[in-house]
């Protein structure tokens, strides 16, 4: 009797086999990627959109006292912050060669036209160097009315060393800094954290 040889046949797939798990895993993998992409670009746009939140939303700690320095500003007066006293001030550094600048100062000017009679002040502080008459031309051009200074090295310093602009630092009546906001710093958030200020008692 004679028996057939009989040669195995191809045995069932495995799940593990890379024909079947090595397109689902590869996708998998750039799913990861593209996930840990996007959460580190929410927390890189979160930290630097915070110090704008925070003044608008009015949480944060204090950073510390205002510091008392001396400033000419164009018009030849002398002012200190001290003089500022139970005023609401921002403190903005600025240029005029800074696009964020050029965009932020005409709110500036703006709601300090409107609160000023409530006790609100911008003091500017131009970091363009040896270039007066080219602060005064820009300044005259676009209509600014409140009180901008050059910037000194000592001021510079008593305000922390200022690396980037602009820069701005939001100054309650009692003297304290309650936010210090790198970047541009939109109208609205702004007009929302003055008038917080405003609204608190000495």
């Amino acid at each position: 009797m004679q028996t057939k040889n009989l040669k195995p046949g191809p045995g069932p797939k495995r799940s593990g086999s890379a024909d079947a798990g090595g397109p689902r895993r590869k996708w998998i993998s750039w799913k990861r990627v593209e996930t840990l992409v996007t959460v580190a670009l929410l927390v890189f746009v979160a930290h630097r959109l915070w110090p704008q939140f925070s003044a608008f939303a009015g949480v944060g700690g204090p950073v510390g006292r205002a510091p008392n320095v001396a400033l000419e500003t164009l018009d030849g007066e002398t002012v200190s912050l001290a003089d500022y006293d139970g005023q609401v001030v921002l403190v903005n550094f600025w240029a005029t060669w800074c696009t964020p600048c050029r965009l932020e100062m005409p709110g500036f000017q703006k709601l300090y036209r409107d609160k000023a009679d409530q006790g609100f002040t911008v003091l500017g502080i131009s970091t363009d160097r040896g270039n007066r008459a080219a602060v005064e031309a820009f300044l005259r051009e676009r209509g600014i009315e409140y009180p901008v200074a050059l910037q000194t090295r000592e001021v510079n310093l008593a305000f922390g060393g200022i690396s980037a602009i602009p820069t701005s630092f939001l100054i309650d009546r009692n003297g304290v800094i309650r936010h210090r906001i790198f970047g541009f710093m939109p109208p609205p958030a702004l007009r929302v954290a003055v008038n917080r200020l405003l609204n608190e008692q000495l």
